[in-house]
């Protein structure tokens, strides 16, 4: 597989990833670089190590988990997507659903963003293909997007207040509903 190639698999794996940082920066509303920091690191580490797990699954497990794993993802999204969206409408300026401080509420957009990427690793299992540096260059590339989409947020979230939020519920139920759609309709 080639470099370029190996970084348009990474860019894509990164791009669900980066939709829900903007969404988190949104509600973050200022740079705090070490919370940014921290965000980006989870996003990386699950998009980076779900290809591992994946690569080590390998076939045998890949039959039990394709069944349901769009599933899984789509009600992750789907739930945070719609607390963010009823918070935005209904609840308090200080009662936001997606807390960046939150280690498992980020941890559980991480999961729910990086089944794709357990997929890959499956696929590259499959094709007898090398998983360490495949792994290394999507965990950093999530890095960046992630980053980027927080501080894309960030001043989305300052500029646009809680309608922002409302955006951000909404793209992470689209997300949900594309991953759902994409392994049982258009598959």
């Amino acid at each position: 597989m080639t470099l370029s190639t190996l970084i348009l698999i990474a860019i894509a794996l990164a791009m669900d990833s980066f939709a829900v940082s903007i969404s988190t920066g949104s509600v973050l509303k200022q740079f705090h670089f070490k919370a940014m920091g921290k965000i980006s690191f989870l996003f990386a580490l699950f998009q980076g190590a779900m290809p591992v797990i994946g690569w080590y699954a390998g076939e045998s497990f890949e039959e039990y988990i394709r069944d349901y794993d769009h599933w899984v993802a789509f009600v992750l999204l789907t739930v945070i997507g719609g607390k963010m969206i009823y918070e935005s409408i209904w609840g308090e300026e200080e009662t936001q659903y997606l807390d960046p401080y939150s280690f498992r509420k980020m941890a559980t957009l991480a999961i729910a963003t990086s089944i794709d990427a357990f997929a890959i690793g499956i696929s590259f299992s499959v094709l007898n293909l090398e998983i360490v540096f495949p792994a290394l260059i999507i965990g950093l590339v999530t890095f960046l997007f992630s980053f980027a989409g927080l501080t894309i947020g960030i001043k989305l979230g300052k500029a646009f207040g809680s309608k922002v939020e409302l955006i951000g519920g909404l793209i992470l139920i689209f997300i949900g509903v594309k991953i759902l759609l994409e392994h049982t309709v258009w598959s």
